[in-house]
């Protein structure tokens, strides 16, 4: 039995330290219980968002997680076979994330990783780099049940979700996965305003190992981050240093170099995106609409969702330039991508068209008035 279980948890935070502190299987079984729970979701909702977390702990407790905690092991053994079917879970719910936002299917996510995933991390392995192998499908696992609400905007339950997922990448004593997460908890930190924050986090993301044992592809999406926390922080020169080298990553990737699943949505369009970001918030809009339009020349159909908010981004600037009927017709496309996406960003981004068509309301534009209702009718539906 758990405090949670005896309700002692509901209604009260979780202490910082805890976060780092406690046995992670205790933790991350302990939180999944709680978010599948209606009742308890609620009171996760309750829950809020701890900058202090960011506070990342030092090179001793990452030395010590490698290492593995020592545990009792009970049930079966597990095999290859159940890391490939963890491995196949985690591809599986990546793509409908992808495509229909988080708020589709992120409690059934968080109940796989529950009763299925979790479980097997106390079992039997045969070998040693067998369980590092199943703690880094489990810890992709939590990330993405992070990622999904952090689309959905349940901040505080992704911060939780992400700093579990870093823990299991920690003792699986795999760099490159608790580069990327860390790299997710910096994108969060950024979007939530907590720049200084955010630019920390970039940085432990690109530490070591993290960088220099990924992907290049991997490597390029840690470094278009780093580049929007140093574009949010004022720092322009260096932010405009890392978009060049997210950039010549990502060129050097290639379909023969063997890549880790996780990275498979991140491509020229991404990276287009991302960078229009950094440019957008370092001030240079002609270059922000320039990677933007890149962005969505370039963006495959399975991303609707990502499509969407690019568009979104993208009608933005050009209505802050004057061209509010170039904006309609932009977001009246994202509108179009909106239709069965449940996602956080795209209420956002509709709600953002709103205020942005607010001083033309009363001007009885045509295009201002249908693109107003639709975002109206698309925020009144995801309530």
């Amino acid at each position: 039995m758990t405090a949670s279980d005896l309700g002692l948890l509901l209604h009260t935070d979780l202490a910082v330290e805890d976060l780092w502190r406690t046995d992670t299987l205790v933790a991350l079984a302990d939180l999944g219980r709680r978010d599948v729970c209606i009742e308890r979701r609620q009171a996760l909702g309750a829950l809020a968002y701890q900058v202090a977390t960011l506070a990342l702990p030092g090179p001793s407790w990452w030395t010590a997680a490698a290492r593995g905690t020592p545990r009792p092991a009970f049930g079966r053994r597990v095999g290859q076979g159940d890391v490939t079917a963890v491995g196949d879970m985690v591809s599986l719910f990546s793509r409908m994330d992808q495509r229909r936002g988080g708020g589709h299917g992120r409690t059934a996510v968080v109940q796989y990783l529950t009763t299925e995933a979790t479980p097997l991390l106390h079992a039997r392995f045969a070998t040693e780099a067998l369980r590092r192998d199943m703690f880094s499908a489990t810890a992709e696992l939590a990330y993405l049940s992070g990622w999904m609400a952090f689309d959905a905007s349940e901040h505080a339950v992704a911060q939780r979700w992400f700093t579990y997922a870093v823990r299991l990448a920690a003792e699986a004593d795999n760099a490159p996965l608790a580069g990327h997460i860390l790299r997710a908890m910096a994108h969060q930190a950024n979007d939530l305003g907590h720049h200084r924050a955010a630019e920390r986090v970039a940085n432990a993301s690109l530490e070591g190992d993290r960088y220099r044992s990924a992907s290049h592809r991997e490597r390029a999406l840690l470094g278009v981050v780093h580049a929007r926390t140093l574009a949010t922080s004022g720092d322009t020169k260096r932010a405009a240093e890392a978009l060049v080298r997210a950039e010549d990553d990502l060129a050097r990737a290639s379909a023969s170099q063997d890549e880790p699943q996780r990275v498979w949505f991140f491509g020229e369009a991404s990276l287009a995106h991302e960078t229009a970001c950094a440019l957008r918030d370092s001030g240079d809009l002609g270059g922000a609409l320039r990677e933007f339009r890149h962005s969505v020349r370039t963006r495959q159909a399975a991303f609707p969702r990502t499509h969407a908010v690019t568009l979104g981004y993208l009608g933005a600037i050009q209505a802050q330039q004057g061209g509010i009927e170039q904006a309609c017709a932009t977001w009246s496309r994202a509108l179009d991508l909106m239709d069965g996406v449940r996602s956080g960003r795209t209420v956002q981004t509709a709600r953002q068209m709103r205020a942005a068509l607010s001083p033309y309301r009363p001007r009885g534009v045509r295009a201002v008035h249908d693109v107003d209702a639709r975002a109206a009718a698309y925020l009144a539906h995801s309530a």
